[in-house]
């Protein structure tokens, strides 16, 4: 099994969209056996579930994401951890362990409209949001 988690220096990042890195996880028997960090190569949004998918992930462990890029990840055979916070190595031991806290309604919905009214990404504390939410 791939376990990739969205990642920004050590964390897990917490716009889907936007992320520049995954750090994915080969897993045997309930243990990880290696990991790596893979850039995105400019993939954004509901393309970066593609981009997955070429990698061969199965789970994705992320923050915020939106509707259109869940739909995708479903299509694509993902499954999904969303609103996770905090180290990426961290998450993806307690996914293993059964014990992930995770939020199977998270959505980021930032992207209805012009990054006004109705923005829920769930912490915008690790990533840069282009200012829209006053806090980079």
């Amino acid at each position: 099994m791939k376990i990739a988690v969205t990642y920004d220096n050590g964390l897990i990042f917490q716009h889907f969209g936007h992320t520049e890195q995954f750090k994915v996880y080969n897993v045997e028997e309930g243990k990880i056996i290696s990991s790596r960090v893979v850039n995105t190569l400019g993939a954004g949004h509901g393309a970066l579930a593609g981009f997955l998918k070429g990698e061969g992930v199965d789970v994705l462990i992320c923050g915020g994401i939106g509707g259109g890029a869940r739909a995708a990840l479903a299509e694509e055979g993902i499954t999904l951890y969303g609103g996770v916070q905090g180290s990426a190595d961290g998450a993806v031991e307690a996914l293993l362990k059964g014990e992930l806290g995770y939020d199977p309604d998270v959505r980021c919905d930032h992207h209805d409209g012009e990054h006004g009214e109705g923005h829920s990404c769930s912490d915008h504390s690790s990533h840069d949001c282009g200012g829209h939410c006053g806090k980079n």
